[in-house]
């Protein structure tokens, strides 16, 4: 975090930001999230260059966001899995999906989300952990954290 805005460093958002700030690292995580988890299924999908793919799988493994797993010994290959945080940041991105559908296509979205078992299409939302209520931005405030809470 920037040492000339302390704000910055207390902000969630701003830490997150500085975890995936990027086009890129996002679009791999969804990937991951889907399935793919081998270097050239990523690199071939997202059409991303190999250095920069190198370059966000290592910080996102260094960040614990993935793991890598060896799959074959000759040559060494490694898939890339989540991990618990990794699975956590799923919320992000479905709130990012969210938006997307919502506000970014002129008409529908050409892909949506879907139930695995029922086809249905499902459409995030993102609530209170504690109420299971929707998060209403007028309701809301920021404020200091409490020691003893």
């Amino acid at each position: 975090m920037s040492r000339r805005r302390p704000d910055l460093a207390l902000c969630p958002i701003a830490r997150a930001t500085r975890l995936v700030g990027d086009a890129w690292t996002p679009l791999l995580l969804r990937n991951v999230c889907f399935g793919q988890r081998r270097f050239d299924e990523l690199q071939r999908a997202l059409g991303v260059p190999r250095a920069s793919l190198t370059r966000r799988l290592a910080r996102l493994v260094e960040d614990g966001l993935l793991e890598r797993r060896l799959y074959q010994d000759r040559p060494p290959r490694h898939e890339y899995h989540l991990t618990e945080k990794g699975r956590a940041f799923f919320d992000v991105l479905a709130a990012m999906w969210r938006f997307g559908e919502d506000w970014l296509f002129e008409e529908r979205a050409p892909v949506t989300l879907a139930d695995r078992r029922s086809g249905r299409p499902v459409r995030p939302i993102v609530v209170d952990e504690a109420t299971r209520a929707p998060l209403e931005l007028g309701e809301l405030r920021v404020r200091r954290a409490r020691a003893d809470a």
